[in-house]
């Protein structure tokens, strides 16, 4: 037996993710090694996550990497740890699209036969809650629901109303409540906040919430309920991974507050398929390694550190030399900013980047893009030739003006629910684009990366003969 549960929700904005942390929180103050996942194709909260843990906390997504490839994800991640808390998205039924149930929080349940906790904001009601539950306990997976937290009650007798009227008509206990408290609120997941977290400045409010968590949570009530069957699948992402893989060439990725979106397992089949992945900071003014083959920079917020990644001329300037040379390179969202010419900020101020990609980034106060893409690869495209497809999501707050006289080739085809459109930028030897993808859509992504990686490699030794 194995102890799994899923913490779904019956909308955004009901708590989840304060709930999921403050549950790791607490158990992790039981001595409990804790695994933390995110349905969906989220970064921020499993940045909380991990946080809380001390663990990688890994993406779940049944769209963007298949039902097989989630129980793989789900397998490895889960190795070593006494309970997995796997954190939904929206609400428990919502995916990729209004008709069916993939990619929703209820699709993942199913794929791990995992038992589902339901996450109800109680504000304003009492037995009008029961009904809300049974709908979600008759719709669907719903019959997976094996109980229920209520958040924000508005007092110890409120919450008892509640529960006697849940247990009453869904037959389903109800675990706890979270108080309604402003101290209990997740603070606003605002661009800025990534990097607090990193620098530890929301400890205090982890240590506040395992402590409510333990006095209003029936934690041993909970543990029970996450009982489940181990997960039976067979490898297939890493299937040819083993601890001597030989390490054919070098990957040099940025890695610090203004790039640090990666979903782990991209890192890790690169690492299965040959790569040593050397980390460096342009923010600590960290030059790429002169050792890389390959160079990865990824999401995050550079606008939020534009002056100072601006300011940096050496590390600039190494970048644009490496690529200029040859250096393999993938940039994706943040770090496709990062290789434009400038980025504007939402007051009109403007910041020099690295000067690879002709065009100017502009900020926006709302959001410019989300959502799920799947992609095709254009001419020219070394990572994922014309064709082929790949899936990922974009979530950004920025648009890029390309400069009008720049001949540039798309690196991608990008299918979303709005249409297809041209995506990003492909030269010889870079691919950028505001895509964020997930390697596992597509494995064959990391062997094209590999081999080019190797030619680069090779190249560079005959030049120096």
């Amino acid at each position: 037996m194995a102890r799994r549960l899923v913490i779904a929700g019956t909308g955004s904005g009901v708590g989840k993710t304060t709930i999921t942390i403050g549950i790791m929180a607490a158990l992790q103050k039981r001595g409990l090694a804790v695994q933390g996942f995110k349905c969906g194709p989220d970064y921020i909260d499993p940045t909380y996550h991990t946080a809380v843990t001390g663990r990688a906390s890994r993406n779940l997504d049944s769209w963007m990497v298949g039902r097989d490839a989630v129980k793989e994800i789900f397998q490895r991640g889960s190795l070593g740890a006494d309970i997995s808390l796997i954190e939904g998205v929206m609400g428990m039924f919502d995916g990729k699209d209004p008709l069916t149930d993939e990619g929703s929080t209820a699709d993942i349940g199913r794929i791990l036969d995992s038992p589902v906790v339901l996450v109800v904001n109680i504000a304003s009601m009492a037995r009008s809650v029961a009904a809300i539950v049974k709908g979600f306990q008759q719709f669907g997976q719903g019959d997976r629901i094996v109980g229920v937290i209520a958040n924000r009650a508005g007092s110890e007798g409120h919450y008892k109303m509640v529960k006697q009227a849940i247990e009453q008509e869904c037959g389903i206990p109800v675990f706890g409540y979270l108080p309604k408290d402003v101290g209990m609120e997740l603070p606003e997941r605002h661009l800025g906040l990534v990097p607090s977290i990193g620098r530890g400045e929301l400890q205090p409010f982890f240590d506040h919430l395992a402590e409510k968590m333990t006095a209003h949570l029936n934690l041993d009530l909970l543990l029970a309920a996450a009982e489940a069957k181990q997960i039976e699948s067979q490898p297939s992402l890493f299937k040819a991974e083993t601890a001597t893989t030989a390490k054919r060439v070098k990957i040099a990725i940025a890695k610090d507050a203004a790039f640090h979106f990666y979903y782990p397992e991209n890192i890790e089949l690169l690492e299965a398929s040959g790569a040593e992945c050397l980390y460096f900071s342009p923010l600590a003014g960290e030059e790429v390694p002169p050792e890389a083959d390959g160079l990865y920079i990824g999401g995050g917020f550079p606008e939020e550190f534009a002056a100072r990644l601006g300011a940096d001329e050496p590390v600039k300037l190494s970048v644009r030399n490496r690529i200029q040379e040859g250096i393999p390179t993938l940039a994706e969202c943040g770090g496709y900013m990062y290789l434009t010419d400038r980025i504007v900020d939402t007051t009109g101020n403007a910041y020099p980047m690295v000067g690879i990609v002709p065009g100017t980034v502009t900020m926006q106060k709302k959001l410019a893009a989300l959502g799920y893409r799947e992609v095709t690869g254009t001419e020219g495209n070394f990572l994922l030739p014309a064709g082929q497809q790949a899936r990922g999501h974009e979530f950004h707050y920025s648009t890029l003006q390309l400069d009008e006289q720049a001949e540039v080739q798309p690196a991608f085809w990008s299918k979303g629910r709005l249409g297809t459109k041209a995506e990003g930028i492909v030269q010889s030897n870079v691919v950028a684009g505001y895509t964020h993808l997930h390697f596992a859509s597509n494995p064959d992504i990391v062997q094209a990366w590999i081999q080019a990686c190797v030619d680069y490699q090779l190249r560079m030794k005959h030049m120096e003969r």
